[in-house]
C-alpha cells in the first residue's frame, strides 16, 4: 500500500492512505470552523453549520472531534510528545528534566502547522471557555500529570515535593506562555527556559 507523511505528524512517520483521509477531513473540518468563527464568531457557531462548511455529516464530524470546543484546542501530537518522552536522556535531575521537555515540546509543537496557528492562539485567548480547557490541555501535555516526572524520577506520584515542583513549575509556565499571541514567537522558548532557570535559583529578584 502506498504510504506518506499526514499533515500534523512527524516527517518520519509513514502513514497509509486511510490515515491520511483522516488527516486531511480533520484538517477540513478545523479550516471551516476557523472560517465560521472569523465569519459570526466562536459562539454562535455550531456543529451543524461546520460540519456543513466542511462538507461532511453531522456523524462524520463526532468521529473526528467529541465537540467545537477539541475542533480548536486539539492538536494530534500525543504520539510525538509520548516519543520524545520515551527518548528521554537517563540522569536528568528534576530541573534538567522540565527543561529538555519544555525543548521538546515546543519543537514539537512548532513543527506542527495547526499547534502553532497564530489565529488559533487568538481564538483561544479571546474565549475563556476556550482559555480554560487549552490550560488543561497545555498542562497535560508538558507535564502529564505528575505520573512522567514521578517515573522517571523514581519517586512516588504522591511524594509532596515532587507535587509543590510540579505544581510551582505549571503555574509559572502555563503563565508565561499564555500571554503570547503568538505561539510561534521565537524568545518565548528562551523566556521559558529563564523562568526555569529563576525557579531553580530560589526566585531572586
Amino acid at each position: 500500500m502506498t504510504s506518506t507523511t499526514a499533515p500534523g505528524q512527524s516527517p518520519g512517520r509513514r502513514v497509509g492512505l486511510r490515515e491520511k483521509h483522516k488527516a486531511r477531513t480533520r484538517t477540513a473540518i478545523r479550516e471551516a470552523a476557523m472560517r465560521l468563527f472569523d465569519q459570526q464568531g466562536y459562539t454562535p457557531t455550531t456543529v451543524e453549520q461546520i460540519a456543513k462548511e466542511a462538507d461532511v455529516s453531522h456523524t462524520t464530524f463526532f468521529r473526528y472531534f467529541t465537540s467545537k470546543e477539541q475542533v480548536v484546542i486539539s492538536d494530534d501530537l500525543a504520539e510525538e510528545r509520548a516519543a520524545a518522552i520515551a527518548a528521554l536522556p537517563s540522569g536528568l535531575g528534576h530541573f534538567d528534566l522540565l527543561r529538555v521537555l519544555l525543548r521538546e515540546i515546543y519543537r514539537i509543537g512548532m513543527a506542527d502547522p495547526w499547534a502553532s496557528n497564530p489565529d488559533r492562539m487568538r481564538l483561544i485567548q479571546s474565549e475563556p471557555a476556550l482559555q480554560t480547557a487549552f490550560q488543561i490541555e497545555s498542562d497535560r501535555s508538558l507535564f502529564g500529570g505528575v505520573a512522567v516526572f514521578a517515573d522517571y524520577l523514581g519517586l512516588d506520584p504522591d511524594n509532596p515535593r515532587l507535587r509543590v515542583f510540579v505544581s510551582a513549575a505549571r503555574g509559572v509556565l502555563m503563565h508565561i506562555a499564555n500571554d503570547s499571541p503568538d505561539p510561534r514567537d521565537e524568545g518565548m522558548l528562551t523566556t521559558l527556559l529563564e523562568a526555569v532557570d529563576l525557579l531553580e535559583q530560589g526566585l531572586p529578584l
